[in-house]
């Protein structure tokens, strides 16, 4: 069967933009990731509605990426953080991988908004993509891409 052949219905790709590929929804994620934990903070820093932010805020704890949890300022009602899960920790490096992309073309002329660098070293982070053996860097050219154990026949259309 050939990649044309597959239906993609349940492509992961196609699924996981299902649950984070809105702007907004991947920009909460890049906030929580950096620190942002309350409603507030990410409506000014991120400039939404309140609307927009509550619709995103209920569908990201509903798919578990991010979960609630309770706080309470002196003289002030209780209300909800958002901290990011492990489900929602995994999409990091897919934050880096943008933040990367853009970086080189998109690039703002000022220089990045964030500079991440490697704790221990210094240097500079990126994303790069290696096979379960280890061999780091790899490009599309060293990669065979097949249809899968879970590949479905596309329907006729």
């Amino acid at each position: 069967m050939e990649w044309l052949e597959v239906s993609t219905e349940n492509c992961p790709v196609q699924t996981t933009l299902d649950l984070v590929g809105e702007k907004w929804t991947l920009l909460i994620v890049r906030d929580a990731a950096n620190g942002v934990r309350r409603f507030d903070d990410f409506r000014r820093h991120m400039g939404l509605s309140d609307a927009v932010l509550s619709d995103r805020l209920r569908k990201l704890t509903a798919a578990g990426i991010l979960r609630t949890v309770p706080y309470q300022e002196p003289g002030s009602r209780a209300r909800n953080e958002y901290r990011l899960t492990r489900k929602g920790w995994d999409l990091w490096p897919v934050l880096v991988a943008l933040r990367q992309w853009g970086e080189t073309y998109a690039p703002d002329p000022a220089g990045p908004v964030l500079d991440m660098r490697h704790t221990e070293c210094g240097a500079p982070v990126r994303v790069v993509v290696e096979c379960a053996e280890e061999h780091v860097t790899l490009a599309p050219r060293d990669v065979s891409a097949r249809p899968g154990p879970g590949a479905r026949p596309r329907a006729a259309s």
